[in-house]
């Protein structure tokens, strides 16, 4: 079969997903305009509000970096396009690139790897899709109550749910390293390993030079990758 690849980065593909880009491009100038507006309803002038939008967007382009190194290994697991579209309306690369993962698993198969074919790339775009609408579904129908939910689990006790909400994604995205490091103990695939255990040493040194340089947690999640990718080349 014709690699994915080929058809991920196809003209057509890029097609498909500008309808979307756009709309977002069109929210983000909906909203600006918006808070300009309210800017006086708050006691801001236009000089104001003009220097406060500038201090926002200098201050949007550190994270913004940080999600376009992760989307680098998107889009050479899912191509371009996708990843365009993707990081466009979640702005999470990690989780894109998760749902992908889970989605090959399920089928039995490694993104990315010599038997990725389209039909598995064609239902990763499903799984990345229904990720992204139950959010949307969760957001708009039971964020009034998703309050009262929280408040039983962890009696409203702010610290209880954000050890909850961390510890899932720990385990999430642990589950994922394991499997790694475990395709690392094959001979001639030790690269694996070298990618887990570095990038895992590199974020715990990272995170703790963010605690005197606050900025630079913004850029953590894609230096490791960096750094994991650079080790795994090294090995290989």
């Amino acid at each position: 079969m014709k690699n994915f690849l080929d058809v991920a980065n196809s003209w057509p593909m890029w097609l498909s997903v500008v309808p979307v880009v756009v709309a977002v491009l069109s929210e983000a100038f909906i909203f600006t305009k918006k808070a300009k507006e309210a800017g006086s309803l708050v006691g801001l002038d236009e000089k104001e509000a003009n220097r406060a939008f500038k201090v926002g967007a200098t201050a949007a382009i550190g994270p913004s970096l940080g999600v376009f190194i992760v989307m680098l290994g998107l889009m050479a697991a899912i191509g371009a396009p996708l990843s365009w579209q993707r990081l466009s309306i979640i702005g999470a690369a990690p989780t894109e690139l998760a749902a992908a993962n889970m989605a090959a698993k399920a089928q039995d198969v490694t993104l990315g790897a010599d038997n990725y074919t389209l039909i598995n790339y064609a239902n990763a775009t499903w799984v990345m899709a229904l990720n992204g609408g139950a959010w949307l579904f969760t957001s708009g129908l039971f964020t009034d109550k998703l309050d009262i939910i929280s408040h039983k689990v962890t009696g409203g006790d702010t610290k209880k749910l954000g050890i909850l909400s961390v510890t899932a994604m720990c385990g999430a995205f642990g589950y994922f390293a394991v499997n790694e490091f475990i395709k690392g103990l094959a001979p001639d695939n030790h690269a694996n390993i070298a990618a887990v255990v570095a990038s895992a040493l590199s974020m715990g040194v990272l995170t703790e030079i963010g605690k005197k340089y606050p900025k630079l947690n913004e850029f953590n999640l894609g230096l490791a990758m960096i750094i994991g990718m650079i080790a795994a080349i090294i090995v290989k």
